[in-house]
């Protein structure tokens, strides 16, 4: 039996890395096409758009790893059936069950080929896309928003007591590629959210430990009665101003966080739509988008496990003309129909506010039921 499982096994890994490669090949070629038009533009070259595409590959690669394995599994499978090889495996007293272990086996290599590159590799290749594209453009992140970026914060004590004495709204012209923000403007509210003051600043940069130095800085204080004096001629009392080279900003707002608002949530690490879920929560912000995307990046890996039994029941079918060229089309839209399912389900829950957990597993739940569907009726008959 174990000769028998590394043979299966070894002819499901490499149909699988095959399709993959196909598919990747393919996204690549789509995406160089897609590319080819803001070449040219500032310091953008063909090689910039090449390394750009290159790094954005294994994301394509995590999110169509279960299509592959589904793909890969079938045609693995087609080719035993059409060569009476699997009816030969029957016969040698393999179940159902035992096929379907012998396919977990494989699983569990997927399902952790799936992990890391949806929680360490594609996250970490999106963000080096991005920030390769802008260098090699010489523009900014927030160059897509007319009034710049804004992020809301609650304003805590320096010695990190966590008591909240307001909110603060940041807003930014422009977050360059390294991090620093350029054109800064920070609004301060006290807890009955009264303008308590206003920071403007050329440039910022990021110190660590939740700290960040502003650079060339105008701060003006309002006092709680600043706006009740109208009549005043130059500047009301309870007004001051004053100019500060370097003013220290102690802010819950990183650049991971910044980063966040123009990343597809999609593409980000659980790890990273957990902390920025917190960051929402903590500001009573909505959290809905990314509790469903976080649910979808720790379901998603598992769904390998769908896939491969989804793929089972066409061993037992044993058409001899076409039969293969048919079940790898049917494979394909199996996998389609799931990915269309996988997305529909994450706008639908978040329209009509469904729980996130139940969002995310209900697409991989139903297709589950269609693979036990189909595997009991071959098995009746």
């Amino acid at each position: 039996m174990k000769i028998l499982e590394k043979y299966v096994l070894s002819e499901i890994f490499k149909s699988v890395l095959f399709v993959l490669v196909a598919f990747l090949a393919l996204f690549a070629f789509f995406d160089l096409m897609g590319e080819l038009s803001a070449v040219g533009h500032g310091g953008y070259g063909f090689k910039d758009a090449l390394v750009y595409v290159m790094l954005g590959l294994p994301g394509y690669a995590y999110e169509l790893m279960p299509i592959a394995a589904l793909i890969g599994t079938i045609y693995t499978l087609s080719q035993f059936a059409s060569r009476s090889e699997f009816t030969i495996m029957r016969v040698s007293g393999m179940s159902t069950v035992q096929a379907g272990m012998m396919l977990a086996k494989i699983g569990v290599v997927f399902v952790v080929f799936t992990l890391v590159f949806g929680e360490l590799i594609a996250p970490k290749a999106s963000e080096m896309a991005e920030k390769w594209k802008l260098r090699a453009q010489g523009g900014s992140l927030s160059q897509e928003f007319r009034s710049g970026l804004w992020a809301k914060d609650v304003i805590k004590p320096e010695d990190g007591s966590g008591k909240v004495l307001g909110s603060r709204f940041l807003n930014v012209r422009e977050v360059r590629a390294d991090g620093t923000l350029q054109g800064v403007r920070i609004y301060e509210f006290d807890l009955d959210f009264r303008l308590r003051a206003l920071l403007t600043a050329a440039s910022g940069s990021y110190l660590g430990d939740r700290a960040w130095k502003l650079q060339d800085v105008v701060q003006t204080q309002f006092a709680v009665d600043a706006f009740k004096q109208p009549e005043a001629t130059e500047r009301p009392a309870g007004i001051t101003m004053q100019r500060l080279p370097e003013y220290r900003l102690a802010s819950e707002i990183t650049p991971d966080i910044l980063s966040v608002v123009f990343a597809d949530p999609d593409r980000m690490s659980a790890k990273d739509l957990a902390a920025y879920t917190r960051h929402l929560e903590e500001n009573r912000q909505a959290t809905s988008r990314y509790e469903i995307a976080f649910w979808k990046k720790v379901i998603y890996p598992f769904a390998v496990f769908v896939m491969l039994a989804l793929a089972l029941p066409f061993a037992y079918l044993h058409f001899r003309s076409g039969a293969v060229s048919l079940k790898i089309f049917v494979g394909i839209m199996i996998g389609v129909g799931f990915q269309l399912l996988n997305n529909l389900f994450s706008h639908l829950g978040l329209i009509n506010t469904w729980p996130p957990l139940i969002t995310a597993a209900l697409p991989s739940t139903v297709f589950l039921l269609l693979a036990i569907g189909a595997l009991s009726w071959m098995e009746r008959h």
